[in-house]
């Protein structure tokens, strides 16, 4: 990999050489052309005076999700009062520029206010009229415009294993999830829904812990049509790329889509030119895992400039995990991510023009492209994603 073999050069050097890359497709364009949407979250810096931050997401994106504009106390601050404002813009963006667009979350164990004050008094029939309330009203009022509603985020307790003890599931029951699932097919049955958590993007505990979760719910009948690996890793840390393939495939042979929701690879700060090229690399990687899997169609980092990213909030010292810098030039990630697609051609078919949401409505897209034997082992429909990404998938 030429980055690192550059990557004793002055950081000057690698970003004139990434933003070379810029000018010829972006990754967007890229992604579109090997059948995959590559976006990001959208922070309060859209409604800010900075023209940079909409300009980036035209120009490089094909799908955005709200980094906070639609969750629970955003969108109803007090019980059943609404307010759209922020969430319509984001949609209306979305439709102007052709991308397409998350629903990011409809449950969630964080949702503060009313809700979680009003919640100790009130028995199981209230808090069910409430949720039920809640995602009729928004999945209802986005109906035909989401591709992919994060309907249930974080719900597994990391200590205990089990479910986590919200104030949902303390006044509702377990059930809450198998609730919140129905609604919200019935309110857009054409969106696809999925259940999104964090530390469970390889194989492992987690990982089994999810699996277990969502394939009790297909069993049961629930309709759930995907898995959001959230995807929060430290760069310098290794991670199994084998590991994710295998996750992804085994969630596929359920008939589930996975989709990375929240993508960083943080670093030590300052970032130097050693550090930046690890990052190119994992994200080049990543990517081509999604690529080599026709169940993954979505891959998002959580923000895409590092002027604005959570990261040093909750890691002090520790940053630069986005793919574009504060200044808003492509970093090697950017370049990395480039790469994977670049390599990807011809494995998938491309995304057709028009609206999103016509060529998104089933799950078809598991049949004919990717094939499994009951051991769970890729058939001939990946072949050529190996051929075409195998250098990213090998060990490191």
């Amino acid at each position: 990999m030429g980055i690192c073999k550059s990557a004793g050069l002055p950081v000057m050097v690698l970003v004139i050489a990434v933003t070379g890359i810029r000018g010829q497709e972006s990754a967007g364009n890229l992604a579109r052309k090997r059948g995959v949407y590559v976006g990001a979250a959208v922070g309060g810096a859209f409604w800010g005076s900075d023209v940079r931050y909409k300009d980036t997401l035209k120009k490089e994106y094909n799908i955005i999700v709200a980094e906070n504009a639609m969750k629970f106390d955003q969108l109803e601050p007090k019980r059943n009062l609404f307010t759209w404002k922020q969430a319509d813009d984001l949609a209306a963006f979305a439709a102007q520029n052709d991308m397409a667009l998350r629903g990011h979350n409809l449950v969630w164990h964080q949702a503060s206010g009313w809700i979680s004050q009003a919640a100790a008094g009130l028995d199981r029939i209230e808090m069910q009229g409430i949720l039920k309330n809640h995602i009729d009203s928004v999945v209802g009022h986005f109906q035909g415009k989401i591709l992919e509603w994060d309907v249930v985020n974080e719900g597994l307790d990391d200590a205990s294993g089990g479910l986590r003890d919200t104030f949902w599931r303390q006044r509702i029951g377990d059930d809450y999830l198998d609730s919140a699932f129905t609604w919200a097919h019935r309110a857009d049955p054409k969106a696809l829904l999925f259940y999104n958590d964090y530390s469970g993007e390889g194989m492992g505990g987690k990982a089994d812990r999810i699996y277990a979760l969502v394939k009790g719910m297909k069993d049961r009948g629930v309709p759930v049509q995907g898995v959001g690996l959230q995807c929060h890793f430290a760069s310098a840390k290794s991670f199994s790329v084998a590991d994710i393939d295998l996750n992804m495939k085994r969630l596929g042979a359920l008939g589930l889509r996975v989709s990375v929701t929240e993508l960083d690879f943080r670093t030590a700060l300052p970032a130097d030119s050693a550090a930046l090229a690890v990052q190119k690399d994992n994200y080049a990687r990543l990517l081509a895992v999604c690529l080599a899997n026709a169940n993954c169609k979505s891959f998002l980092t959580w923000g895409f400039t590092d002027a604005y990213s959570w990261v040093p909030d909750f890691f002090p010292g520790q940053g630069a995990a986005l793919p574009f810098d504060a200044e808003y030039k492509p970093k090697p990630a950017y370049q990395g991510m480039v790469q994977a697609l670049t390599d990807a051609v011809g494995i998938r078919p491309a995304l057709r023009p028009g609206p999103v949401r016509s060529q998104e409505v089933t799950l078809g897209f598991l049949r004919g492209s990717m094939e499994y034997s009951r051991e769970g082992t890729p058939g001939s429909g990946t072949r050529a994603a190996r051929n075409a990404l195998g250098k990213w998938m090998e060990p490191r």
